[in-house]
């Protein structure tokens, strides 16, 4: 006997982790070409594995926000033997009409270890502490991207004195020529607006 479609939604939502379905017109063709490589970053309830928007159902903005803490990040295509770095950025600090703080440094853990990737774990060192997506109040939506960057083997990655005082305003471009990280292996992105909004 086949389940009911509306039984079968409601039952996802009561187990808890949802996948987020999003269609073509939820998100702008740019938006939606971000994401490639096949990273997936877990929250408690969130299972995000494509570009999308995150959707009110469930204060699942105000969660991403205020609630959950780091997500699992996983990345099935890492190299047992590769070290990796992870960046996590609001390209759209504090409006996206009006980035003046563009690149806004929401995480940045280096010499993650590939087999530990493969299982969702960040075993590395931890340059910027995760701060959850907060856009700001009638900014409306802002992009949080996740990179992921094949390290080279032996070259320490850090930030200048300038780059540890603020994590606003930040030169990702000169951070990955610095450190020849070249082009992310995959990334990840959604949109989000301030739960009030």
């Amino acid at each position: 006997m086949a389940v009911p479609g509306p039984v079968l939604v409601l039952s996802m939502w009561i187990l808890g982790l949802v996948h987020v379905e999003t269609t073509a017109d939820t998100l702008s063709s740019l938006d939606a070409s971000f994401c490639h490589g096949g990273l997936e970053v877990i929250y408690p309830e969130l299972d995000i594995d494509e570009c999308l928007i995150i959707p009110k159902v469930r204060k699942l903005r105000e969660k991403v926000s205020t609630v959950w803490k780091a997500p699992q990040v996983y990345f099935s295509g890492a190299h047992k033997r590769k070290m990796y770095v992870l960046v996590m950025v609001d390209p759209d600090a504090p409006h996206r009409t009006n980035p003046a703080s563009a690149y806004w440094r929401h995480w940045l853990v280096a010499d993650i270890q590939g087999d530990a990737l493969t299982k969702g774990q960040l075993q590395g060192t931890t340059l910027t502490d995760y701060y959850p997506p907060t856009p700001p109040h009638k900014s409306g939506f802002h992009r949080y991207q996740f990179m992921l960057f094949e390290k080279l083997p032996d070259a320490p990655v850090s930030l200048t004195e300038q780059e540890t005082s603020s994590r606003g305003k930040w030169d990702l471009q000169a951070f990955i020529t610095r450190f020849d990280l070249g082009e992310p292996v995959a990334t990840l992105q959604f949109l989000t607006q301030n739960y009030k909004d």
